[in-house]
């Protein structure tokens, strides 16, 4: 696994752990080089992202259970796949970024000014 280490140069934040996510299963986007999809961006999903992921096959709103996958629903966080996020980004469709959980390695795929437009304000 790779240094956990986020898009701000901060220590990696925890994404979520209900529903629990991360290619590692550990609640962050940690990454390394077994994660071919780099499911580096932590997002709150969004029914419109939802929908438009669903469209393109890849359903993640219908549980399944036999992999541990509860289904996600409009506020889950979630660690995404980088090149999903410039997809839905490309459809108008991109769900908000949490920056300080977003792990450096999506920058190898997406600008941060990108991750930027889409980013919540953990603050408020």
């Amino acid at each position: 696994m790779e240094a956990s280490i986020n898009v701000l140069g901060g220590r990696l934040q925890p994404c979520s752990t209900a529903p629990l996510t991360g290619f590692y299963r550990n609640g962050c986007c940690d990454t390394g080089p077994e994660d071919r999809g780099s499911h580096t961006v932590c997002v709150i999903v969004t029914a419109e992202f939802l929908a438009m992921s669903a469209y393109l096959g890849n359903d993640l709103s219908t549980p399944r259970p036999e992999y541990g996958f509860p289904g996600l629903k409009p506020g889950d966080r979630w660690c995404l796949c980088a090149s999903r996020f410039l997809q839905a980004a490309q459809e108008f469709a991109a769900p908000r970024v949490v920056l300080e959980s977003t792990h450096r390695r999506a920058l190898d795929i997406l600008p941060l000014e990108l991750l930027q437009r889409h980013a919540i304000n953990e603050e408020n």
